[in-house]
């Protein structure tokens, strides 16, 4: 594996230092994501993804708010198949391409929580919203090739309808997904360019990678592969262990209870596929050499973190990398110290061309040590 496609994560519902507990939450600010994407562009990441859900700022205008920021890094914007129409959809794609430059990508979301679809006003049952995904990306594909669409289906219906303004990729932004259930893989093979998948054992992974790759050869498509987890990533692994404990050193049983009880009220094949691989327990959160299932005992979404040493995670990620995966999408709590940390300890043994403290402490730059960490302290003592 050399050189992957590493990306990083804003954390648009708010960030911590440890889980299960607001008291040292950081409020999701402009001015905190713009910090965490330019420190991910000078480091070197190649995007950024913006989540979606109720409990986020909206994608769309968080990515807005870094074209003057940003010149290289790419974004990664939640498509919302479920709510709003194609048509607006792609002119607003069109739209935020040009004014990137072209470094716009998108994850189409189908799905996610039942109960916080239906807080938006959607009511389709599961397998319902990825057949409506299908016609939305039937037609918006069509109005972004520059086709005037006609398109009468069972949920939705265009007439006439066309997009004047190109995006700088043609045909159209790449387009990313994640889903597990048979539905989810099927979209994957009829539409994505990239499926990507939490951080699940590899061999679970292996076997969702089949299956789509399979799926996609039947309508003549090839899939790229990617996988989206957390990293807790230090010089030692004792020290990565006890960051890891420390993480959940706040969460209650409680805590625990209420998060189980919500997944199983979900209809997220993903989502019950990370909550049964710890299954509520503290003393099975190791799931595959190195792969934690901590942030999972109460974060929704991905919940699985790989932990270690810089060069033990590194192998583990070409394990991953051996089965096809070529983009990684991390995270870490806080996510600008953990930005910094992974870039610095990871990115030399990956090949990736980053600004770290080797280039730049000497000269007293903006990753110098002491500078960085009596600027950290500054920013923590901002807390919800």
């Amino acid at each position: 594996m050399t050189n992957p496609d590493i990306f990083w994560f804003l954390p648009t519902s708010g960030d911590t230092r440890y889980l299960g507990t607001s008291d040292s939450g950081r409020y999701p600010t402009n001015e905190y994501l713009r910090q965490i994407a330019i420190t991910s562009e000078n480091l070197g990441y190649d995007g950024l993804l913006i989540p979606t859900g109720s409990a986020c700022l909206d994608p769309w205008v968080v990515a807005a708010s870094l074209i003057p920021v940003t010149q290289r890094i790419k974004l990664l914007v939640a498509l919302r198949t479920s709510l709003g129409g194609p048509a607006p959809s792609a002119r607003q794609a069109a739209t935020l391409d040009q004014a990137l430059h072209g470094r716009l990508l998108l994850n189409v979301v189908p799905g996610g929580d039942a109960a916080e679809l239906a807080a938006d006003g959607v009511r389709l049952a599961h397998d319902q919203r990825y057949e409506a995904a299908d016609e939305y990306l039937q037609i918006w594909k069509k109005l972004l090739s520059g086709e005037t669409v006609d398109f009468s289906g069972k949920y939705l219906t265009v007439r006439q309808s066309r997009n004047y303004h190109a995006p700088v990729q043609r045909p159209w932004p790449p387009l990313y997904f994640g889903g597990s259930s048979d539905a989810a893989h099927e979209l994957a093979a009829r539409h994505v360019d990239a499926y990507l998948t939490w951080g699940e054992p590899p061999a679970a992974v292996a076997a969702k990678i089949a299956d789509v790759r399979e799926r996609a050869a039947k309508y003549g498509r090839t899939v790229r592969f990617g996988l989206r987890v957390h990293v807790i990533v230090r010089e030692t692994a004792e020290q990565a262990w006890a960051d890891a404990d420390r993480l959940i050193s706040h969460v209650t049983d409680d805590d625990i209870e209420r998060a189980r009880q919500n997944y199983a009220q979900m209809d997220s094949v993903g989502q019950q596929r990370m909550a049964a691989l710890h299954g509520g327990r503290r003393d099975r959160l190791e799931v595959a050499p190195n792969l934690w299932a901590g942030v999972g005992l109460v974060r929704g979404g991905a919940g699985t973190s790989l932990v270690g040493d810089p060069q033990t995670v590194v192998d583990r990620l070409r394990e991953y990398a051996d089965l096809g995966i070529d983009t990684f999408v991390l995270s870490g709590y806080p996510h600008l110290e953990e930005a910094i940390r992974f870039a610095e300890l990871a990115f030399p043994l990956l090949g990736k061309a980053a600004v770290t403290m080797k280039g730049e402490a000497q000269t007293g730059g903006a990753f110098d040590r002491r500078a960085s960490d009596s600027h950290l302290l500054g920013q923590d003592s901002r807390q919800a």
